[in-house]
């Protein structure tokens, strides 16, 4: 099994390296995928707006003098800019063993592990990808309230009904919109229910409510495509950055999110360093 490729680029646009990312997927396609090693692309943006699929223009507030880029990746519109470090990683999940859910879990687990690395606790919040930090004591561990949990049981039932379950195929464990331990079947992944990402606790089907963010500040955002099996476009840290050009926007599409970097609580490192160590834990993490 091959391993990841890391491979730093330094201060790169962001267009071309979108065009080259789609470039490397579709070509590792037509391939073998034993012939084609998977790669982790770490890089710095010049001042950016990105727009996912689903984004909308009045997420926008004034884009001024910076260029605003739509994608295919998931998600609404961020920002990328100098002092963030972006990771691209291009993995085949098929080869790798793993459903969306989990790759997804996998790289926000990468970032919480580069904040711990330099003494920063980073938290999932229910219904909301990336990571956030608690503004008032970023260096805490105790466990957010808005963290991603389980339904308990009556709550499992009633969400069972809103997507139409039978309650007697529900209680053998046959129903497929069930969120018990059952081997992920093709309905287990349509509905986004598969074990791994339920015990990775980022399943939204287990945690319906609306993303709570009270006294948290987002500092790493992630946005995914895949295609064919295979993932580009990536993950993002903020590191030491100029924060104004968030307030231009609505981050990730929620009106009046915080966005922090490392250097607004308190820790003060160099780009290298923190691209070094968020680069080293992905490949660990993202590993089969």
């Amino acid at each position: 099994m091959p391993s990841i490729d890391i491979r730093h680029l330094g201060r790169v646009d962001y267009e071309p390296t979108y065009a080259a990312m789609q470039v490397f997927t579709s070509e590792r396609s037509l391939q073998p995928s034993s012939n084609v090693p998977d790669q982790l692309w770490i890089c710095e943006h010049a001042p950016v707006f990105t727009q996912g699929l689903a984004g909308k223009a009045e997420h926008i507030f004034l884009a001024g003098d910076i260029p605003v880029v739509q994608t295919n990746r998931g998600g609404q519109v961020t920002f990328h800019g100098p002092g963030q470090v972006v990771g691209y990683p291009l993995i085949d999940l098929k080869r790798a063993g793993y459903f969306v859910k989990e790759y997804v879990y996998r790289i926000e687990e990468a970032l919480i592990r580069t904040l711990l690395y330099f003494g920063v606790t980073g938290h999932r919040v229910a219904g909301a990808p990336g990571i956030y930090v608690r503004l008032e004591d970023p260096f805490g561990h105790t466990a957010l309230e808005q963290r991603p949990k389980k339904l308990v049981a009556d709550q499992v039932v009633a969400r069972a009904a809103e997507l139409g379950s039978e309650s007697t195929r529900f209680a053998a464990g046959s129903d497929p919109n069930s969120f018990g331990p059952s081997a992920p079947t093709q309905d287990n992944r349509k509905w986004g229910s598969d074990p791994s990402a339920q015990r990775a606790g980022s399943d939204p089907h287990l945690s319906p409510q609306q993303p709570d963010f009270t006294g948290l500040g987002k500092i790493g955002a992630l946005g995914i495509k895949v295609s064919r099996n295979c993932t580009y476009h990536g993950v993002s840290l903020n590191v030491a950055m100029d924060l104004e050009p968030f307030s231009r926007i609505n981050p990730c599409g929620y009106s009046g999110l915080q966005t922090v970097d490392l250097s607004t609580i308190g820790v003060y490192v160099g780009w290298a360093e923190a691209a070094d160590v968020l680069g080293q834990k992905l490949a660990t993490y993202l590993a089969p």
